[in-house]
C-alpha cells in the first residue's frame, strides 16, 4: 500500500518520523515530500522527494503543488475526466 506524506522541517518532524516508522513496519511503501534540509533519508520502502528549502509561512503553498500534480496525473492514469468531476456544479451553484 503506498502512503504519501508531507514532512516539513518543523517542530512536529520527530513525531512524523515515528508515525512513518509505524506505517512502514506494517508493510507500506512510503513516498515522503520532505524539505531539502530534512533528516529523512531514502531507504528500502521509503522514497524521499526533496522540495526546495523551507519558506516559513509560505511552506504549505510549496508543499501542496506536488500533491495537486500527483492527484492530476493519478486521475489521468485511472481514466477519470479531470475537467468534469461529478457533482461539482451542484456543490458550487446550490445556495
Amino acid at each position: 500500500m503506498p502512503v504519501i506524506s508531507i514532512a516539513p522541517n518543523d517542530q512536529l518532524l520527530d513525531k512524523l518520523k515515528s508515525n512513518l516508522k509505524e506505517v512502514q513496519a506494517r508493510g507500506a511503501n512510503l513516498y515522503v515530500f520532505a524539505d531539502a534540509d530534512s533528516e529523512i533519508a531514502d531507504s528500502e520502502g521509503v522514497h524521499v522527494l526533496r522540495l526546495p528549502e523551507h519558506y516559513g509561512e509560505l511552506s504549505p503553498i510549496l508543499h501542496v503543488v506536488p500533491l495537486q500534480l500527483l492527484s492530476y496525473h493519478v486521475a489521468l492514469v485511472k481514466g477519470t475526466d479531470v475537467d468534469k468531476p461529478r457533482n461539482l456544479a451542484k456543490s458550487v451553484t446550490v445556495e
